[in-house]
């Protein structure tokens, strides 16, 4: 493995990204939605630390852990920065692309409910999802893998999509508890980053230990 420093241009770029692809999605059927009221509120600090927290976390570590030396475990929290950063762009698209398909199906309650509605699903929005995690991992994984990697490109991207379309599934199975007032958009945001990229360090790590790479 080559490490040439706290690469912290890709953490920024991640984020950049996710920033970017959110504010584009969120203009994709603006009249539909304006005219039905489907637009979400705008967001604030709070949507920021949500989305952030983890993301910020991981990069902090991966610094942290290559100035002790452990470069095990900051490899460990690239990759599970990105998954991170897939999960939360993967639940974007499943909102923002989602409310423009059909009824919605309730992930936990498996009832159809209405459109705007927390914890509902619908086929476009999951293809959205799992779209959204493969355009993260298709550009942030060849830039970190030259320096990090220990497995293949074409792996890890498998693992970006499959971690950040797992972290959307998470915020959609929480929306089902917020609109029984147990947690808020907030909590689901967070849980959505914290499960991409806890499943990221884990599917990661499992990996490289089965291909004796880690």
């Amino acid at each position: 493995m080559l490490f040439g420093g706290w690469i912290w241009w890709i953490f920024l770029l991640g984020m950049l990204i996710f920033l970017a692809l959110a504010a584009i999605v969120t203009w994709i059927g603006r009249s539909y939605k304006k005219k039905r009221r489907l637009g979400q509120k705008p967001r604030g600090v709070m949507n920021v630390v949500a989305n952030g927290a983890v993301p910020l976390a991981l990069a902090g570590l991966y610094g942290l852990f290559l100035a002790l030396g452990a470069e095990r475990y900051a490899v460990l929290c690239l990759f599970g920065f990105i998954a991170s950063v897939a999960a939360i762009t993967a639940d974007k698209f499943a909102s923002e692309i989602g409310m423009l398909d059909g009824m919605p199906v309730s992930l936990v309650g498996r009832k159809a409910v209405r459109k705007g509605v927390s914890g509902g699903v619908t086929w476009a929005g999951l293809a959205a999802s799992a779209m959204a995690a493969l355009i993260i991992g298709i550009v942030l994984v060849p830039l970190s893998a030259p320096y990090d990697f220990v497995i293949s490109q074409y792996l890890s991207v498998c693992l970006v999509v499959l971690c950040g379309f797992a972290g959307s599934l998470v915020d959609s199975a929480l929306g089902y508890y917020e609109e029984k007032g147990i947690g808020d958009k907030f909590t689901s945001n967070f849980f959505c980053s914290l499960a991409g990229a806890a499943l990221g360090v884990m599917l990661f790590a499992s990996v490289a230990l089965w291909l004796g790479l880690l």
